[in-house]
Parts: C-alpha cells; sequence; structure tokens
C-alpha cells in the first residue's frame, strides 16, 4: 500500500508541475543557443572592437498572470567571482514581445518606451558586448527573458546589476533563455 501513495504522490506532483508549467519561449534573428555569437555583438573597448550591439530578441507564449517583462544577459565564465552582467532591461510592457537589434544602445533611443536599463559591469546603463579575456575560452552569453508578476520594478537610480537581478528574480513568473557562446583567441 505504502508503494501505492508513494506513486500516486508521485502522479499527482507531474500532474501539478505540468499544470501550471508555461510555455515562455524566447528566439533572435541574431544569436542561437549553443552557437557562436558575431563579431556584431563584441563589446567596442577593452581591447575588443565589436559592433557593440544588441542582438534581436522576440518572445512569446508569456504565463498567465505576467505584468511586464525583463531580459538579462549574464557571462558566469568571467573570471571575476561573480560572473558579468552585459544587459539588464526592466519594465518592458506585458504587450511588447521583441526587442529589435540595438535596442540596448541609449544614443538610438531603441528601448521600448517605459523601460528602464540598468548600469552594466561595464559602467553603462546599456547592452554592454562580449569580450571575453583572450585565451579564456569559450564563454557562455545568457540571455534570459523574465514575465514578471509586477508592472514595475522600482530601483533606486544607479542600482547594481545585484540589486536589479534580486528584484527581477524575486519578481519572477517564468523565464525563457538562449545560451549563447564567444571567443577571443
Amino acid at each position: 500500500m505504502y508503494s501505492s501513495l508513494k506513486l500516486l504522490s508521485v502522479i499527482a506532483l507531474s500532474f501539478s508541475a505540468s499544470t501550471f508549467a508555461g510555455n515562455l519561449t524566447l528566439s533572435s534573428d541574431d544569436i542561437a543557443h549553443g552557437q557562436l555569437m558575431s563579431k556584431a555583438q563584441e563589446f567596442n573597448g577593452f581591447g575588443c572592437t565589436g559592433g557593440d550591439v544588441s542582438p534581436h530578441l522576440a518572445w512569446s507564449g508569456a504565463p498567465k498572470g505576467t505584468k511586464s517583462f525583463a531580459i538579462t544577459a549574464y557571462d558566469p565564465d568571467a573570471p571575476t567571482g561573480s560572473g558579468w552582467w552585459h544587459w539588464q532591461i526592466v519594465n518592458i510592457d506585458k504587450n511588447v514581445s521583441q526587442l529589435i537589434a540595438g535596442a540596448g544602445s541609449t544614443s538610438k533611443a531603441l528601448a521600448p518606451k517605459g523601460s528602464s536599463q540598468i548600469s552594466n559591469d561595464y559602467g553603462s546603463s546599456s547592452f554592454g558586448g562580449v569580450c571575453p579575456p583572450k585565451g579564456h575560452g569559450v564563454h557562455h552569453y545568457r540571455f534570459t527573458i523574465h514575465a514578471l508578476s509586477v508592472e514595475k520594478i522600482a530601483l533606486p537610480k544607479g542600482a547594481s546589476g545585484a540589486l536589479a537581478g534580486y528584484m527581477i528574480n524575486a519578481n519572477t513568473i517564468e523565464t525563457s533563455v538562449i545560451e549563447s557562446l564567444y571567443q577571443r583567441d
């Protein structure tokens, strides 16, 4: 009897998990999961000479209760002890479903109206392209769409990437990730 109850519990938990699982999907015309990014997404500085262009990102399948979105781009392989924030953009209206290439530029005003870009680890409130150290091997860049349960994340001026990340994660309903790669020889 114990094994029957245990089996029923496992089935109930499996059913519950699949019932609440969403279908949030992130896609891009510029980057792909497990593939190397182009020179367009490379930083222009620190010895890198790329275009520093944020990639096109599109998403669909927002879960019920989504009130806004946030996007993060993070390199866990950076030799800092805490990774490297390349981009965080919050307060994207729930009716927006894509960012065009270059939306992370502050000089072109292509980010969605009402959204805010958080200071990245280069010290700029914009997209900061990839620029791993030469000879450091392949780095993994996680571009993540977060469906949020709040309309707006209130952050103080000059908020750190860690604080923004905390607030984003505290209000995330569901995520979808494209993990692209880059390497400098």
